[in-house]
């Protein structure tokens, strides 16, 4: 676990194991944030499919404010996934700390890049952070996208 001081109150940066308290707390904001506001929700299925993923939140205390997750997508490379913060704390740098956690982590593990499929809306802040758009916009999960990419 790594503490990070952000504006007066430290975060602590984890690891969740899938399947826990902490997991369940990650599914629910990914819920809230990600997918009720354009009517999904999860599958098993799609949980189930995470079990082999890098799974990430920031807390405080024992709230989550903050997750990703990194699924392997190519021999050298992660995918970042369901990067979520929670409603509220938006704009206090707890994406940009859970970000640097994700790229040092993938860099321990071998990783020379990060990917992702990002909303059309999170672009800037992605952008600030050294991510460059590679290719046309599409749509997925009914909102526009766009393939985003990061060299470590």
């Amino acid at each position: 676990m790594y503490i990070v001081p952000l504006t007066t109150t430290p975060m602590a940066l984890k690891i969740i194991d899938h399947d826990t308290p902490e997991y369940h707390q990650m599914v629910d904001l990914r819920y809230q944030v990600l997918r009720k506001p354009l009517g999904l929700t999860f599958t098993t299925e799609d949980l189930e499919k995470e079990k082999n993923d890098i799974l990430m939140g920031c807390f405080d205390d024992e709230k989550l404010e903050g997750c990703c997750l990194l699924t392997k997508s190519d021999e050298d490379a992660l995918r970042l996934r369901q990067m979520a913060v929670a409603d509220g704390l938006q704009g206090k740098g707890i994406g940009r700390v859970l970000m640097n956690f994700a790229e040092n982590i993938a860099r321990d593990m071998g990783n020379k890049k990060i990917k992702m499929h990002a909303r059309k809306t999170a672009v800037g802040f992605y952008e600030r952070l050294g991510y460059k758009i590679n290719g046309n916009e599409f749509e997925e999960v009914s909102i526009p996208h766009y393939v985003m990419e990061k060299e470590l």
